[in-house]
């Protein structure tokens, strides 16, 4: 089996992740002809070409294969960082930026209990990547091997993962007393006026909490999109329509007044999952635990 450069490796993840040859040279220090030679030259030990340069530029197949294995040399060596620290801590520095240990978990888990569960771990030095999509999405990023665990809410392991079960977040729909006052209980006849702030153009959720809350097949809805849990509760105190978001979010919000429930007595829970690369790690093992520590006390147990 081929040995390939750590160095190289490291050159072709940054091309990836950062979108760009003259990004990856700032990122590494190198200079855009250094870069561009150590990616021909791991081409070349590969055999085959490992980036598309597209408009956005992406790795092939092989590419793919490469970075899922720089992303797992990562972790043995974020290891065995840790295990030098707990030894002999002034022999061990922080993690480097180039090595970060990516993670992707859907925004509404950021915007809540994620970053509190996390926050020991980066005080540590632990050189984290938090990548946010949707929680119907989280789990593409690990299937493409560009981060070694997600917070999705798909149950199904991939291949050579494994998954365990963090809990419900409970959805509910929010609005300003007056913008209820002024518009009307909510009810499918007036979704045509009533705006609904979605995250993003994936977002299904809000459709999902109509159609269940009125035992409907489909609705249409007239949406807005914010990309911010956070961007669509101000979006919603600003008077811009309704949103369908996690009670935590917003529990203080509605014990203050500012919010109210829209639709009284209905919610949506949408169940988490913690998947993850099926390695041997202390890395990944505290990531794991960090995880579902919080999750046992935040997120509602079934």
């Amino acid at each position: 089996m081929s040995s390939f450069d750590p160095a190289a490796l490291e050159c072709l993840a940054a091309i990836v992740e950062e979108g760009g040859f003259e990004r990856a040279a700032r990122r590494l220090s190198i200079t855009q002809s250094a870069v561009s030679q150590r990616l021909r030259a791991l081409e070349s030990q590969v055999g085959t070409v490992l980036v598309v340069r597209s408009r956005p530029l992406r790795p092939t197949a092989a590419g793919q294969l490469l970075l899922k294995h720089t992303r797992q040399l990562r972790l043995l060596r974020a290891d065995l960082d840790r295990d030098l620290r707990e030894l002999a801590p002034s022999s061990a520095g922080g993690g480097r930026e180039d090595e970060r240990i990516s993670i992707a978990i859907n925004a509404d888990s950021i915007a809540t209990w994620a970053l509190p569960a996390l926050g020991e771990l980066a005080r540590q030095g632990l050189p984290l990547e938090v990548i946010a999509d949707d929680q119907d999405f989280t789990q593409e990023w690990l299937r493409e091997g560009q981060v070694l665990g997600c917070v999705t809410s798909l149950r199904q392991a991939l291949r050579g993962c494994k998954v365990v079960p963090l809990g419900a977040m409970d959805y509910l729909a929010i609005a300003t007393p007056d913008y209820l006052r002024q518009q009307g209980a909510l009810a499918p006849h007036n979704f045509h006026r009533v705006p609904f702030i979605a995250f993003n153009r994936k977002d299904d959720l809000q459709a999902e909490f109509a159609a269940r809350a009125f035992g409907l097949r489909r609705v249409g809805l007239r949406q807005l999109f914010v990309p911010s849990s956070e961007g669509q509760v101000r979006a919603v105190l600003a008077g811009w329509g309704v949103s369908v978001v996690p009670e935590l979010l917003v529990r203080g919000l509605m014990e203050q007044g500012q919010l109210v429930d829209a639709l009284p007595g209905h919610r949506l829970p949408v169940q988490l999952y913690w998947h993850c690369w099926n390695l041997q790690s202390e890395v990944l093992d505290a990531l794991s635990e960090a995880l579902l520590g919080t999750a046992a006390q935040t997120l509602r147990q079934s």
